[in-house]
């Protein structure tokens, strides 16, 4: 194996894994299912009914589904080796996919916000926290990272309703394919919301994720629209010229994080059925895109393809975690120099700038002048998802490497 890999990076990895997932049991109430992760990544206090839409009233659904698969995937890593902490993440996992369960069965779908009642609320327009009209037939991200964490938990504790669940998988890739996904759903889920937005290829991105864990799972069949997301977002976003993917087709904007995204994301989708050429095309993005947004502190949120100037002064958190899981894979496959300068790059830049051990949670996002507050994504932390998942690939990737060491 490349000497020059991250010193130590297996148990820096295994070691933030762990720390994050004793934090998150701790803040746990007893007496509910759902994830609390409320709290100022900078000043490091919690958030109250003051705050809003970021206080304790209101609870995420990307957040409750995304943790709910890191809650799974850590308990099985975690099982052989810190059987306590495994069995209060596996405990923790039935009680939220109930839970979520029950809120999916309540309202039809899932919801990026809801109020204190589980009322799906939007979070922008002139009236934050107003009820969300949702018109039947569209599907949405929080749709999508819920039912990875129903998949994720079913497969685990109740195989019988796996089933249901991938139903509510091949419901959403029809959306997508059919035109039917809507972006934001920070007002309402309608047709409106649907002309408003561009062509972007989060979507088809966001869901080789459903395709990888899928596989993972052994769920036959269920990722097969993979090779066909992938083939989509090369042709219509992948500009020649710059060789980076263009937020929308013909755009001129990079999205640094989910260019890096898809990279490693269609290698965990396909795994070894990638080809080799599909693999140095990869291999070329990933550098290609790496090059373009890496701006100290870290990775910039989006670039013009034309100049690779940033178009905004953040550098969130989630893009260097994702660099790790993207650069790893695609070493493991490759076994190119380029992969470890950039895997080494975004370690370097996370576990120094951004990483804070105590407690184990990441800076949400930098800028030239130190942490910014704002928010990317949601207000509540990220619950294992990025960081958690991404640095459990990458110790997947390296202990492969180690049984079969080609370099």
């Amino acid at each position: 194996m490349h000497t020059d890999l991250p010193k130590n990076a297996r148990a820096t990895y295994e070691t933030a894994n762990r720390d994050m997932a004793h934090w998150l049991v701790q803040r746990k109430d007893p007496a509910s299912p759902w994830i609390d992760t409320k709290l100022n990544a900078i000043t490091l206090e919690d958030f109250t009914d003051e705050d809003g839409l970021k206080g304790p009233s209101y609870r995420y659904g990307w957040i409750q589904g995304r943790g709910l698969e890191a809650l799974v995937t850590h308990a099985a890593y975690f099982e052989p080796r810190d059987p306590d902490l495994a069995a209060s993440l596996n405990d923790w996992a039935k009680a939220l996919y109930a839970a979520l369960d029950r809120l999916w069965e309540q309202n039809g779908s899932a919801s990026f916000c809801y109020d204190a009642d589980f009322a799906p609320v939007c979070t922008g327009g002139n009236i934050p926290g107003a009820p969300q009209i949702r018109q039947p037939g569209f599907s949405t991200y929080a749709d999508t990272f819920v039912t990875k964490g129903l998949i994720a938990a079913a497969a685990r504790f109740a195989p019988d309703e796996s089933p249901r669940h991938l139903d509510k998988l091949a419901n959403i890739i029809a959306a997508i394919e059919e035109n039917r996904f809507v972006i934001s759903e920070a007002g309402d889920v309608d047709e409106t919301a649907l002309a408003a937005q561009p062509d972007d290829f989060g979507p088809r991105m966001i869901l080789l994720t459903a395709a990888s864990l899928t596989r993972r799972l052994g769920l036959a069949g269920a990722g097969d629209f993979a090779p066909r997301f992938i083939a989509h977002v090369l042709s219509r976003h992948l500009d020649p010229a710059t060789g980076l993917i263009a937020v929308t087709s013909g755009g001129d904007t990079c999205n640094i994080g989910h260019a890096i995204e898809f990279t490693g994301f269609a290698f965990e989708a396909l795994g070894a059925a990638m080809t080799d050429e599909l693999a140095r095309q990869l291999h070329d993005i990933l550098a290609t895109t790496f090059s373009a947004g890496f701006h100290p502190p870290g990775l910039c949120l989006t670039v013009d393809m034309a100049t690779s100037t940033p178009t905004s002064p953040y550098c969130p958190w989630w893009s260097l975690p994702e660099t790790i899981r993207a650069a790893a894979l695609v070493y493991e496959r490759t076994g190119s120099a380029d992969m470890v300068e950039i895997w080494s790059r975004a370690h370097q830049a996370f576990f120094t700038r951004y990483w804070r051990t105590r407690p184990p949670v990441a800076y949400q996002c930098l800028t030239a002048g130190g942490p910014a507050d704002v928010v990317l994504g949601t207000p509540d932390l990220d619950a294992g998802y990025h960081t958690g998942l991404s640095l459990l690939t990458a110790i997947e990737a390296l202990d492969r490497m180690k049984a079969s060491p080609l370099r």
